[in-house]
């Protein structure tokens, strides 16, 4: 920053966006005449200031995106076109090097960067959350990966900042087994292998029988639930299929590389809405003849299970809608909860509960009695 006398009795007060001032420098010119006018002369500026925030977070943005249109920026900075257009003019009579494609937008000419703009201390504590999202609920790879990006941040932050994120970060706290620290790396081998059209080979147990199989597959993307999922093109099934990453046993990125899909997960997602060989399940829930923590777990895990709707009814019990692709599957999450749930359909569904309420009784009851007669 810098400052001088004009001949007409201002000031021109010169804020330099980087390290480097040929780079880029804005300009904000304070008229000061009278001691008495100095507050009117600061509210006169408030707008130039707003507009230096705005070029600074508008060559951020540039930076990290390939290409951005004006409408785009209108709508991030909450201005018109016409503002954007004059900023983009500014930053270009400045010096930075602002490529405008014709029907695309702008970018930043290839190879061009800025020193990094100082991080606020709302965005340092967000970017600290993110990182204990990542420690715990990615793998090891990445969390180490996350932690050292987060040393660069802290490098940037000035001093009492830095000490605020000290004091800030035991309050923020992530609740996940400390098993999921001991996770093989497969979060970032996946990723590799979709950024990197890589085929992978997996050793996966199968969900209902635990069954080992080997599969060669095309992965397109990962997503969260309450689990990471790995979604590929599977060429032992040839079709795309839904991956768990914590049922992959052994996991080889191949130096084979796939043709580029032009499936996405959110074409995979609604095309697996669409489908219509889910069964329609409906039960009976009376919550009040279990614990209040079995409520709580029921509904905090109920939509891993195809829940899809629900309503309560006269008597406080709830109707529970669901759509599965495998009784079994659903029957192993509702039987903890028997005695509080009553099958309406599919009748079939009673089979397999029944099923595995006597393997429970055959294991739990009559063999222990059985022990205990011979003893």
């Amino acid at each position: 920053m810098k400052a001088r006398s004009l001949k007409s009795g201002s000031w021109l007060l010169v804020i330099f966006l980087t390290t480097d001032p040929k780079i880029v420098e804005c300009e904000l010119k304070i008229v000061i005449k009278d001691p008495k006018s100095t507050k009117k002369t600061w509210a006169m500026n408030d707008s130039e200031t707003t507009r230096l925030s705005r070029l600074i977070a508008l060559l951020t943005l540039l930076q990290t995106k390939r290409t951005v249109t004006a409408t785009e920026l209108a709508n991030r900075f909450l201005v018109s076109t016409r503002t954007i257009y004059r900023d983009i003019r500014t930053l270009e009579s400045a010096g930075i090097p602002i490529v405008t494609q014709e029907g695309k937008g702008y970018s930043m000419l290839e190879g061009y960067r800025l020193p990094p703009v100082m991080f606020t201390r709302q965005e340092a504590i967000a970017l600290l959350t993110a990182e204990k999202l990542a420690c715990r609920l990615t793998d090891v790879a990445t969390a180490q990966l996350s932690g050292a990006a987060m040393d660069k941040l802290r490098a940037a932050l000035r001093h009492s900042d830095r000490d605020h994120l000290e004091t800030v970060g035991p309050y923020i706290h992530v609740m996940e087994p400390a098993s999921a620290s001991d996770r093989p790396d497969t979060y970032q081998q996946l990723i590799t292998a979709v950024t990197a059209n890589r085929v992978v080979r997996i050793g996966y147990l199968a969900a209902e029988t635990g069954e080992p199989t080997v599969r060669e597959i095309e992965p397109i993307g990962l997503y969260l639930s309450q689990h990471w999922h790995v979604v590929a093109y599977c060429r032992l099934r040839q079709a795309f299929r839904n991956f768990r990453l914590d049922r992959i046993s052994t996991l080889d990125v191949s130096g084979e590389l796939f043709s580029v899909r032009t499936e996405t997960l959110q074409q995979y997602w609604i095309s697996e809405a669409g489908k219509n060989n889910k069964e329609k399940v409906v039960i009976r829930f009376n919550p009040s003849m279990i614990s209040n923590a079995q409520v709580q777990h029921l509904h905090d895990t109920k939509h891993q299970y195809g829940w899809a709707y629900e309503q309560i009814l006269p008597d406080e019990s709830m109707e529970i809608l669901f759509f599965v692709g495998s009784l079994p599957y659903l029957a192993t999450w509702l039987l903890p909860f028997a005695g509080a749930i009553s099958i309406v359909e599919p009748m079939s569904l009673r089979g397999h509960l029944a099923e595995l309420a006597q393997q429970a009784y055959d294991s739990f009851v009559k063999n222990e009695s059985q022990t205990g007669r011979k003893n």
